[in-house]
């Protein structure tokens, strides 16, 4: 595991929380990460939606977030701990790395995003890093995220993409989102023009695939 800092002074834990869906991959990065002398994992949770209400209660210094969560994505819930419990910095690892999730998570004001291929020495190292204050990104998604440019669809654009990936008519979206079915068309079709494809459908794979939505 990874070395205790130079100067030997005694360490006080750093209280993180960890969100991940999976159980058995949660349960892993608890155990290894609880190895480190001067980390404690004070809370898990297996669902977006439940992140804000635990840090409420278990108030961490670190939040350790996956992006794809049940409930609410690990994007959205960086945002909503920026507003809620502003002192926890939040540290999104992914197995998806793509470059519009990193642009996405840095509006959120995160302050890390690593994937997670990675050996538990160097979360361990972006976790005391990100407490800190300083800012941690895998390298080559920063570099890849710099080439792919900003993410073109609005706000808009991506509530109507996001509505639209069950499947659901304009009908269905529309009353999601409460809106007319006119402008919901207006933004699916622009939302297709801007991601080069040819049906909702379609503009959903391809945004998705880019981080986008």
């Amino acid at each position: 595991m990874s070395e205790m800092p130079q100067d030997h002074r005694p360490l006080s834990r750093t209280r993180v929380l960890l969100a991940e869906d999976q159980g058995m991959m949660r349960g892993a990065l608890a155990l290894l990460l609880g190895m480190e002398p001067d980390i404690e994992v004070v809370a898990q949770v297996g669902r977006g939606d439940e992140i804000v209400d635990v840090a409420l209660v278990s108030r961490p210094e670190v939040a350790l977030l996956d992006i794809e969560l049940p409930g609410r994505s690990g994007l959205d819930a960086a945002a909503d701990l920026r507003e809620e419990v502003p002192d926890c910095r939040v540290l999104i690892l992914t197995t998806f790395g793509r470059p519009g999730y990193l642009r996405r998570a840095m509006e959120a004001g995160a302050a890390g995003f690593l994937v997670k291929d990675g050996p538990v020495e160097e979360l361990a190292s972006a976790i005391r890093q990100v407490l800190r204050g300083e800012t941690v990104i895998d390298p080559a998604l920063a570099a890849a995220a710099l080439s792919a440019g900003p993410n073109p669809l609005s706000a808009r654009e991506r509530e109507a993409l996001g509505a639209a990936v069950d499947g659901a008519t304009i009908a269905d979206i529309a009353t999601r989102l409460h809106l007319s079915e006119s402008t919901v068309r207006n933004y699916l079709s622009s939302a297709i023009g801007k991601t080069g494809t040819r049906n909702r459908m379609e503009a959903v794979r391809e945004a998705r695939q880019q981080g986008w939505l």
